[in-house]
């Protein structure tokens, strides 16, 4: 069973994210929005787990903070975001 894991709280601030990337399956994807996508400043290992996997950034969330997507991940918009929460069996936000 596929699912899309939705992160929103910086990554500098708590272990959403890390903990997430611990559970995160193969079939899995992960979306990062709101403050998650300071994510992508992240250095070293941090920013290596991120790598390889299945990642959706939500494009306005990287305008906002002036941010550019990776090539190694997807920016999405809100009609985009509905498609995908459609398109895995689960959405697991990390509240």
């Amino acid at each position: 069973m596929s699912t899309l894991h939705v992160v929103s709280h910086s990554p500098f601030s708590d272990i959403r994210l890390s903990s997430c990337l611990r559970v995160l399956g193969s079939d899995d994807a992960l979306l990062l929005c709101g403050d998650a996508v300071y994510a992508l400043q992240l250095q070293g290992t941090a920013l290596t787990a991120l790598t390889g996997k299945t990642v959706f950034i939500l494009e306005e969330d990287l305008q906002a903070r002036n941010l550019e997507c990776p090539p190694w991940a997807a920016c999405v918009d809100y009609p985009a975001f509905v498609e995908l929460s459609i398109r895995y069996d689960k959405v697991n936000s990390w509240l």
